[in-house]
């Protein structure tokens, strides 16, 4: 009996191991579970910072999800001629530009772009005297004034960027640079590209700038408002020959290309062409327009006429894109008065406009969501002295007379301004504004 009861007793202490061995088992099982549940939790959540490789497809998905804007605002022609530098000029060298933008500024500040035709240069003393027209070379000061209105990039390539010769275009370059003015359509060396890809919220617009030339008698060399340049500059200056308009074609070929492989989602040219002071577009302009839209341009923006000229709708030849086209932009600022201009006495070169665009941003998509125009209108005045200011003045509100304290003189000039603007762009703008579904704006 004694022995059966040791032997029972030595079972039962066994199985009490055995349970005890079994319950930790369990516990030590139940461990590595939720350690595993855990750690496949963790590394699922995107914003882990002890896993820099996970939630990567849920972060691309909530980029994805992401709406954002962008607003671009384009003017005309800045010129400064002979009576303006006369009326800037303070004393000695100082000249004084701040009545040009002082109520355009409110408008520029508002775009995330503010864009505008830069027509003269920053040729410097060493160019000799400041001039105006034939020869626009202008105090650095203008660049100064510029920078603090809000308008942000410039366009440089036109008929008068080699007013200064080659010097004077590189130091334009070199002054836009130090002051940090971004600009496309000219350059200082071949090392910079002639287009850009500017991101904007997020949304990269591709951007080139062109200028027609002029005929001459050496092949092979650029001719720029009658001049030959140097053959230096022929790299310098984006431009293209009527003449040669299958080699602009390939070019402008590439330059999309280019800008679609340095991720590109909507493309503009801007275009210095057409005739000066007529108000609607030539052949040659609507050609090259056509065959940019066949190209899958999205917006062209024009200049050189001096005055305005009509917004158009342009439907690709294989009629899967469509392209907004203003042909001319007019004058944002100069001295190209009515009284002045024997060539086009009727007042469309006081005129001008703020052509601007809304993209959208969604799922990866960019679409153009808003196209507008504000009429601008420039008024010169005397200064209290012997010369004239000039200014800017956008014709947007009802009240643009009392919010300006313009003379009955002055706003009838303006209010005449805008009828002519309406005129000419309401149909055009009111066909894009239709196309893409947003407000009407000249009803």
């Amino acid at each position: 009996m004694a022995k059966q009861r040791s032997r029972r007793r030595k079972a039962i202490i066994k199985r009490r191991i055995f349970l005890s061995l079994c319950a930790l088992v369990l516990v030590c099982a139940a461990a590595l579970c939720a350690f595993g549940v855990k750690t496949i939790l963790r590394s699922s959540k995107p914003d882990d910072p002890d896993n820099p490789q996970s939630g990567n497809s849920s972060t691309a998905s909530v980029e994805e999800e992401k709406e954002s804007f962008a607003s671009v605002l384009s003017t005309g022609d800045i010129m400064v001629h002979s009576t303006q530098l006369d009326g800037a000029k303070v004393s000695g060298d100082e000249y004084d530009f701040s009545s040009y933008f002082k109520e355009a500024s409110a408008y520029f500040k508002k775009y995330d772009l503010a864009i505008a035709n830069l027509e003269v240069t920053f040729g410097g003393k060493e160019a000799g005297a400041y001039s105006g027209f034939p020869a626009f070379n202008t105090p650095d000061s203008l660049a100064d004034e510029i920078k603090a209105s809000g308008l942000n990039f410039l366009v440089t390539a036109n008929n008068h960027c080699y007013d200064t010769g080659l010097s004077g275009l590189k130091r334009t370059a070199a002054v836009l640079g130090q002051k940090n003015i971004e600009f496309i359509g000219t350059r200082e060396d071949e090392s910079k590209p002639l287009y850009t890809v500017k991101e904007v919220n997020g949304i990269k617009i591709g951007m080139a700038n062109y200028t027609y030339e002029t005929d001459g008698s050496l092949s092979g060399r650029k001719y720029l408002n009658g001049a030959l340049i140097a053959e230096e500059a022929n790299g310098l200056v984006a431009s293209f020959s009527y003449k040669n308009i299958d080699k602009f074609y390939n070019e402008a070929q590439t330059v999309i290309d280019n800008m679609k492989r340095d991720g590109a989602e909507f493309i503009v040219f801007y275009m210095h062409w057409g005739t000066e002071y007529r108000l609607e577009a030539d052949t040659w302009q609507k050609t090259v327009a056509q065959k940019l839209s066949n190209m899958g341009v999205d917006i062209i923006v024009g200049s050189h006429p001096h005055v305005i000229e009509p917004i158009e709708l342009i439907y690709s030849e294989d009629g899967t894109k469509t392209t907004v086209c203003i042909y001319s932009l007019g004058n944002a600022i100069s001295n190209q008065r009515q009284e002045l201009m024997d060539s086009c006495p009727s007042g469309h070169t006081e005129d001008g406009m703020f052509f601007t665009y809304k993209l959208r941003k969604y799922k990866g998509e960019v679409t153009l969501e808003e196209v507008n125009v504000i009429p601008t209108w420039v008024n010169k005045y005397k200064n209290g002295g012997s010369g004239y200011d000039y200014t800017i003045y956008p014709l947007e509100s009802a009240d643009w007379g009392s919010k300006y304290g313009l003379n009955s003189t002055a706003l009838s000039k303006s209010e005449k301004s805008y009828k002519r603007t309406e005129a000419l762009v309401a149909k055009g703008l009111t066909d894009v504004q239709r196309e893409i579904g947003c407000d009407i704006t000249f009803k």
